[in-house]
């Protein structure tokens, strides 16, 4: 009886410890977005825009955006009903303008997601959407803009 009683006692304590020890090696959770991210409702790529498009007469826009502003804002309308987001519960949706923005610079500039992600506080992985997708609606919206016709661009570009 007494050696039952030492084996089960032995065996609680072993089992304590090994619950006490997974619960201590569960890692800590990480946070949603980086403090980086979490300032862009601070400054973000929309209050560059808006920076840029207040000294006109510096050419400070038509710089960084490769484009003066009014074919800027005729793109945006263009684009707006096409890559348009909705607002979420969760969080508030890039607006075309800083879609389009991040674009044209990836474009103009060919800085990396990386960079880019530190002018406009975008993450990384959410700019490896939107270009390719800004990149397609362009070509759809544009394209009644820009006629090509393809045996000329096939031997031309031999």
């Amino acid at each position: 009886m007494a050696n039952n009683l030492q084996i089960a006692s032995a065996a609680y304590i072993v089992m304590h410890l090994l619950t006490k020890k997974k619960q201590s090696s569960i890692k800590k959770r990480r946070w949603w977005t980086t403090q980086i991210f979490r300032s862009r409702q601070i400054y973000n790529g929309t209050s560059m825009i808006r920076d840029l498009n207040f000294h006109t007469d510096s050419g400070q826009f038509e710089n960084f955006a490769r484009m003066s502003q009014e074919d800027f804002e005729h793109l945006v309308s263009l684009l707006t009903p096409i890559i348009a987001k909705q607002t979420t519960h969760f969080r508030e949706p890039i607006p075309v303008n800083e879609r389009l923005a991040v674009t044209l610079r990836f474009l103009a500039t060919g800085e990396s997601y990386t960079s880019l992600q530190y002018v406009f506080k975008i993450s990384k992985q959410c700019i490896s959407l939107i270009v390719p997708e800004v990149c397609q609606s362009l070509i759809e919206v544009l394209k009644e803009y820009v006629k090509v016709i393809i045996n000329t661009f096939i031997n031309n570009s031999k």
